[in-house]
């Protein structure tokens, strides 16, 4: 990709042809794709300093934020996002070629997420088959293409269907046609990926731990911190702060560079207010 004549490598959510695998490729096209079996594994590769990069999924638009991914970023890994990939998300239903006329399946495989996001089809269709969860769409494709003497299927993407030589036998089969998933590229640097590609909203999303004197209205205070300054939020939600029943922090993204004067302003209200605020940085989108 441009600027960059050294070829780096780059951690994502596998095997080849998961929804992960198809994101790194359109951030880094010729880039040493390396990938791991699970999002803890891809995260800790570039905070190791093994990868340059990792590629891990965060958010779907039908089932919501991966909490693994939110929650491994706050807990455990000091790492900076350098761009946000948006991609489509097309599932469909796929069998080994020596099982394309079954009419029923012992088991249907795939990721929570893909499971979760064909939920009508699979009652109506399969109500009685069992759904086994899988560590990624690909991963269950790449396991169906193992196993010809097993009548079962997975559900997944095209690619993955060519990848590991699987008939599709029903095509979109997720209950909402409007489904993206958001990817976190990230890094041991605080910096951003530039490219004709991306999109020229800038975005930082930031970690807010409220103060824990328990104090009322503290959700408010923190909103209107960004509200009088006109900081658009264009998410807010809380996480498991993991410390006791009721104890949360915010994950927000903010439409605004985090050297932005009004955003310098915000944070030293917000440690006003006794929070404290981890900045997994600015970037930008690649659609």
């Amino acid at each position: 990709m441009t600027g960059h004549a050294v070829s780096k490598r780059i951690s994502y959510l596998g095997p080849e042809a998961s929804f992960t695998h198809l994101a790194a490729t359109k951030v880094f096209p010729g880039e040493t794709l390396v990938p791991f079996t699970t999002i803890p594994e891809c995260i800790e590769a570039v905070a190791e300093g093994s990868v340059d990069y990792a590629v891990v999924p965060l958010e779907n638009a039908l089932e919501g934020s991966v909490p693994l991914t939110v929650d491994y970023l706050f807990h455990e890994a000091q790492l900076y996002v350098t761009a946000e990939v948006l991609s489509s998300i097309e599932q469909h239903l796929l069998v080994h070629p020596e099982n394309r006329n079954a009419e029923s399946f012992e088991a249907i495989y795939s990721h929570p997420h893909a499971l979760a996001q064909c939920h009508k089809y699979l009652f109506y269709t399969y109500k009685n088959t069992p759904l086994e969860q899988y560590s990624s769409t690909a991963a269950a494709a790449k396991m169906v293409s193992e196993l010809p003497e097993r009548n079962i299927a997975a559900i997944g993407n095209e690619f993955s269907a060519h990848k590991y030589g699987l008939d599709i036998l029903q095509r979109d089969i997720h209950d909402f046609h409007f489904n993206h998933t958001r990817f976190f590229v990230l890094s041991k640097s605080d910096h951003k990926l530039t490219d004709p590609a991306h999109d020229d909203q800038i975005k930082t999303t930031l970690m807010i731990t409220p103060p824990d004197d328990d104090r009322s209205g503290v959700l408010h205070q923190i909103l209107s911190v960004f509200a009088w300054r006109r900081l658009n939020l264009s998410k807010i939600e809380s996480r498991p702060l993991k410390t006791g029943l009721g104890d949360y922090f915010f994950i927000a993204d903010v439409l605004a560079e985090e050297k932005d004067a009004m955003m310098r302003g915000a944070f030293e209200e917000l440690a006003a207010l006794g929070c404290t605020v981890k900045t997994l940085g600015s970037y930008y989108t690649y659609k």
